[in-house]
């Protein structure tokens, strides 16, 4: 399977994914804002691999003129159905359909990693303004904490594919050997919500390696999770903790 068919497996699960997929707090945008040295407030943000438009609602929320770039046409659906007053375009970050200096901000939540960085760094650079910021981030299951570092052992055991696509921590020095003139800039935040373990359940099942490994195994591995989970957290209230990996990048002038 190809990294392609990984990145629009989504599209079978995009309802799931827009109910149960976490956000992002506040003090995402904040580092944003000040690692990039300019406010998303009046600037202009293509939030590329959108989905369903979880990060983009808060962009436009922190008061960017957001456009959504979104290449799943389930994915764009959901995006247009909860925010249909948002510009979408269809596309990806391989070859962006966008004006060359037209960005202050290109973002990429939980999606940078379905790229080839050697198409889309020079993709970000042409789209963005001088002193524009390429912002990437993602939402990690903290490792610090015991019972998630352990779901996390046991889905690597489970589950083809599982993470086999994830590049977080080596953002910056990946966007660095392509452009030795770039200096990213990297923070980890932490940061946790409360969720029914029903909705962390489906959560889970709307991960690439779930959608792709067919209901009948998807449906075991779930039902042992629910089975594990209960041992934790015996009322169904399952507290999620996760490290937030930023890197933000600006152009030269």
């Amino acid at each position: 399977m190809t990294t392609d068919d990984f990145a629009l497996s989504f599209d079978a699960v995009a309802a799931q994914y827009a109910a149960a997929r976490p956000g992002y707090p506040p003090a995402l945008f904040d580092a944003v804002e000040a690692m990039a040295d300019q406010p998303l407030k009046g600037a202009r943000v293509y939030d590329i691999g959108a989905g369903t438009g979880i990060a983009t609602r808060l962009l436009r929320d922190r008061g960017a003129h957001v456009t959504a770039v979104e290449p799943g046409p389930q994915m764009a659906a959901q995006l247009h159905q909860g925010l249909p007053d948002v510009p979408l375009v269809r596309g990806d970050g391989n070859h962006l359909p966008l004006l060359s200096g037209s960005a202050d901000f290109i973002t990429y939540a939980q999606s940078w990693h379905w790229t080839d960085p050697a198409r889309s760094i020079p993709e970000a650079l042409r789209v963005l303004a001088p002193r524009g910021a390429l912002a990437l981030w993602w939402n990690i299951p903290d490792p610090a904490t015991a019972w998630s570092a352990a779901q996390e052992d046991r889905l690597k055991k489970r589950c083809p594919g599982y993470h086999s696509h994830g590049i977080a921590p080596e953002a910056p020095g990946i966007i660095k050997n392509l452009d030795h003139a770039l200096n990213p800039a990297f923070r980890l935040l932490h940061w946790k919500r409360t969720v029914p373990l029903d909705t962390h359940l489906a959560h889970l099942g709307s991960r690439s390696y779930f959608a792709t490994m067919g209901p009948q195994v998807t449906e075991a591995a779930l039902a042992q999770e629910r089975a594990e989970l209960l041992s934790v957290f015996p009322d169904g209230q399952v507290e999620e903790a996760y490290a937030l990996d930023v890197t933000v990048v600006r152009k030269p002038a």
